[in-house]
């Protein structure tokens, strides 16, 4: 990796170091997540063509199995946040092995049928609480050292555990491993015909972004100390759709910048109109917070009649510097 690369990022960590004392850490750690969910969807679509309808199921999951392990067992987090990963990359090897049966459309149609079937599951399963969430998962010491009441010291395990995630992500991406997924993504005939077994690959990917997924819903339930159903509900499965589209699939960063975006906007654009509102006086902007769908409708509509690469993907064709970000 190059000089520039290299600052782009190291500006980037260095802002994330002191962000919480500026910013409230509970909502820093809440991006945090969503950009590694976002990362883990990236390595699907982004590096092998491969567009999901069912990632949901994943982050959902994990949270559950990771609050059940908390909570209920009373097991330490770390082993709460493992066996939420692990439940995801366990879930991950049936789902891909079911959907990458096909191609195309019906692909996406099968993950999202297989992940409307879990979310139905939990919808019944007593220890997820149903409508109600499930409830009253605490923070307790991790490793026996660090005392995770604190959110300051809460944010800096998450920050970790997502560097690590996505120093993971560029590694694989860069490997003969990332190369081949590539391959599959371009011309997936052709990489048959060079003698890949594609669907191991295929299968190995959607384990692996899975897996990721779930890192980030463990790490969600054990932060907001909950789980809801709405984690493992299609629509946010379209919500990391969006989010790598307006960032930019394919890219390091695209995904990571589209969720700070669309969660910095789904939490804060009901603040901003009221600004909007105190400058302008029109009576709409007060009400711009109960209407957060259109507002990031909007944003998707901009994004692919003007942005089709997302943000990143557009910088990277402009400067010509495709291994900045």
């Amino acid at each position: 990796m190059s000089k520039r690369p290299l600052l782009i990022w190291g500006f980037f960590f260095i802002l994330l170091l002191f962000a919480p004392w500026f910013i409230y850490p509970i909502f820093l750690m809440k991006l945090l997540c969503f950009a590694l969910f976002a990362t883990s969807f990236n390595l699907l679509l982004g590096y092998t063509g491969l567009l999901s309808f069912g990632h949901a199921a994943f982050l959902g999951g994990a949270g559950y199995v990771a609050g059940f392990l908390i909570r209920d067992q009373h097991l330490p987090p770390e082993i709460g946040i493992i066996g939420g990963t692990i439940f995801a990359a366990a879930l991950g090897l049936i789902m891909g092995a079911l959907a990458i049966r096909r191609q195309g459309i019906y692909f996406s149609m099968i993950t999202l049928a297989l992940a409307q079937m879990f979310y139905f599951i939990c919808v019944q399963v007593p220890f997820t609480g149903g409508e109600d969430g499930f409830q009253g998962i605490p923070r307790t010491m991790m490793l026996g050292l660090l005392d995770l009441q604190d959110d300051k010291t809460m944010y800096f395990v998450v920050l970790g555990l997502a560097v690590v995630a996505l120093a993971f992500v560029a590694r694989v991406v860069a490997s003969p491993y990332g190369k081949i997924l590539f391959a599959i993504k371009e011309n997936e005939p052709r990489a048959i015909s060079l003698g890949y077994k594609v669907d191991r690959f295929k299968l190995i990917a959607f384990v692996l972004s899975g897996a990721l997924a779930g890192l980030a819903g463990s790490l969600q339930a054990v932060v907001m100390g909950f789980e809801t159903l709405s984690d493992a509900h299609w629509t946010m499965s379209g919500l990391v759709i969006l989010m790598c589209l307006v960032g930019g699939v394919g890219t390091l960063l695209g995904p990571i910048l589209g969720a700070f975006v669309i969660v910095i906007l789904e939490n804060k654009v009901g603040d901003i109109g009221n600004l909007i509102f105190s400058w302008t006086n029109i009576e709409w902007f007060k009400t711009l917070g109960e209407a957060v769908t259109i507002v990031t409708g909007f944003i998707f509509v901009v994004c692919v009649l003007s942005f089709r690469k997302g943000i990143v993907g557009e910088f990277l064709d402009k400067f010509k510097s495709k291994n900045v970000v």
